[in-house]
């Protein structure tokens, strides 16, 4: 069980001194529980087409090179949206023919880069469309031509949190099939360009139903119908139904689940599962998120104004998201003690606040926990994607090592090191240490 496992690794960490006083915070990931949400992201896909499909995990959600690895071991490609997410890939063995490149603002360099590897790639809007038209004559003319799709925002709606609804009639993302004349853009730019294979959306994100999800992704289909109509031809072969599966982050409990989604599409979009169309996913905050634990010690314990708060380690710089809007991103928070035992004792409503200097860095309030006291053990659950491999530095505050942990059978943990914590000597550099008189010299 995911939870004993976590309870498992807590100890062992504040055993193996990985969490002490001189590493305050560290970040957990549970291994088995990764690999159990990419087996179970396959198997539910396979239930309901035997069409080829590619799981291109989002990088952007967990942008380390070992997890990455780990990822393409259990059978993943890789879902990028940068030059450093392309080489994070490319450093974890992931090959071009199982990536993916999304990005709005992609530069010519890019665009030569990605036709030069064979890594697919989805245009944005009609301005990248034409530097590509200059582009893949040459680029095809030395090598078999690479994945070419075009973004589609299908304008079906958002969802709770405004800042990741990507299908609102305005989202930055694609182009919009609902805007005036746009449909038949989309079609005469496929039929001008036989090179364009594949059509690109993503509906879903946090805070969206997968009602609305599934709409957009019937919408997009309907229009690869359309589109090889027209063309007499299986031109489109591929769609790309984007990830944006929502996480709970109020239990332990997986949901929803791939199995779940998957038949929903399915059952809506029956056609996209008939095996005539290749199929490529871009989950990530869902494969992860639910297997991560940023631990932070407690250092010191006080009031104000008669609320209890506990001082930890863990703050802006590891739950940037949480602290800045704390309404759609609660984490949940729970106990140990200064051994790494699950904390006993009456619940009292208690502030946890980070290290940051500024009022807000809190990552939980009024929350009821058994009484924290120095010394003991404050864990963030739910963090294993968007959280602690998203560092924000804050105060010059380090960021903290990374771990991935395994049980063994005797119920033993094994740690691997993913990313070592921080020396504050980096710091220094990467802040024009060696650059100390640049702004006086004569």
């Amino acid at each position: 069980m995911a939870s004993d496992r976590r309870d498992r690794a807590v100890r062992a960490a504040v055993g193996d001194a990985l969490l002490s006083a001189s590493a305050p915070v560290v970040a957990l990931l549970d291994t088995a529980g990764a690999r159990a949400s990419a087996a179970a992201l396959r198997a539910a896909f396979a239930a309901v087409t035997d069409a080829p499909v590619l799981h291109a995990f989002a990088v952007k959600a967990c942008p380390l090179v070992p997890v990455l690895r780990l990822l393409y071991e259990e059978g993943l490609g890789a879902e990028v949206a940068s030059p450093g997410e392309l080489a994070l890939a490319r450093a974890a063995g992931v090959p071009p023919h199982l990536t993916v490149l999304d990005s709005p603002a992609k530069t010519g360099a890019e665009l030569r880069e990605a036709l030069a590897l064979g890594v697919a790639l989805n245009v944005d809007n009609p301005q990248e469309l034409a530097r590509l038209d200059a582009l893949v004559p040459a680029a095809t003319a030395t090598a078999p031509p690479a994945p070419l799709g075009l973004r589609v925002n299908a304008q079906v709606g958002g969802g709770t949190i405004g800042a990741l609804s990507t299908a609102t009639d305005t989202s930055k993302f694609g182009v919009g099939l609902r805007d005036a004349g746009a449909r038949e853009w989309i079609v005469r730019a496929f039929l001008d360009r036989p090179w364009l294979t594949r059509l690109h959306t993503h509906s879903g994100s946090q805070g969206v139903p997968l009602a609305r999800m599934a709409a957009g992704i019937r919408a997009v289909y309907e229009l690869a119908e359309e589109i090889n109509a027209a063309a007499g031809r299986r031109q489109v072969d591929t769609i790309d139904v984007g990830g944006g599966l929502p996480v709970n982050f109020a239990s332990d409990e997986e949901t929803p689940t791939y199995e779940a989604y998957a038949r929903l599409l399915a059952a809506e979009v029956p056609g996209l599962f008939d095996g005539r169309y290749g199929l490529v996913t871009e989950f990530g905050r869902s494969l992860l998120a639910k297997h991560g634990t940023v631990l932070a010690r407690v250092e010191y314990t006080k009031t104000s104004g008669a609320r209890p708060i506990a001082v930890t380690h863990a703050g802006v710089q590891v739950a940037t998201r949480t602290v800045y809007a704390p309404a759609s991103w609660p984490l949940r928070i729970a106990a140990y003690d200064a051994g790494g035992r699950p904390k006993e004792g009456p619940a009292v409503d208690q502030d946890v606040a980070g290290p940051a200097c500024f009022a807000g860095d809190l990552l939980a309030v009024a929350r009821a926990l058994p009484r924290l006291a120095p010394g003991d053990v404050v864990a963030a659950l739910d963090t294993g994607a968007y959280y602690f491999a998203h560092h924000y530095a804050y105060n010059s505050l380090p960021r903290p090592g990374v771990y991935g942990y395994t049980v063994r059978p005797d119920g033993t943990v094994r740690f691997a090191t993913v990313r070592p914590p921080q020396p504050l000597a980096e710091i220094v550099a990467e802040s024009g240490g060696d650059r100390w008189d640049a702004l006086v010299r004569e």
